[in-house]
């Protein structure tokens, strides 16, 4: 099923774009901007911010999914949907997918991107490599212990679930 794109669509998508040039214009990152929308109204906006707040994780998506979440004070943006400037990374679209967003639009592709040196091709190839074929080595340790914490976890009939 293909998305609609009507006069709103767009309009929230502006807003993306315009986030996206302020954050550059500051300094704060690349050109990534992001609006969450939830029955047609912005929730959630976002810039990101890589290196204004020195931290790699603070992409426009997840800057404003972050938004959006401390907004609607919930974890779960069931319904909602994310305007993004660029087609997200792996790490952003994990989190859309975490987030339950139903729907992605995106103005720059995953070329685009890559053409300015934000190169998300690799992530995405190494992502899709066996666990030991990946660059970054891993081991398991002290699973029984670890593990204790999922049975706590697991017996708790009122934790949260997500």
């Amino acid at each position: 099923m293909a998305l609609s794109v009507n006069e709103k669509s767009l309009a929230y998508m502006r807003r993306a774009i315009e986030l996206a040039r302020l954050g550059v214009e500051a300094g704060d990152g690349g050109p990534f901007g992001a609006v969450i929308v939830k029955n047609d109204r912005i929730v959630g906006e976002g810039w990101n911010r890589v290196i204004a707040n020195n931290d790699p994780t603070a992409h426009g998506e997840i800057t404003a999914i972050r938004d959006a979440c401390q907004h609607l004070d919930t974890f779960d943006l069931t319904g909602c949907e994310i305007f993004t400037t660029g087609e997200p990374c792996p790490m952003c679209l994990a989190a859309i997918y975490w987030a339950r967003i139903e729907a992605i639009y995106f103005g720059f592709s995953i070329e685009d991107a890559a053409r300015i040196g934000f190169d998300d091709r690799f992530f995405f190839e190494e992502i899709s490599r066996s666990p030991e074929k990946r660059l970054i080595q891993r081991r398991q340790i002290l699973r029984d212990e670890a593990l204790a914490l999922v049975e706590i976890f697991a017996a708790d009939p009122d934790h949260a679930r997500y």
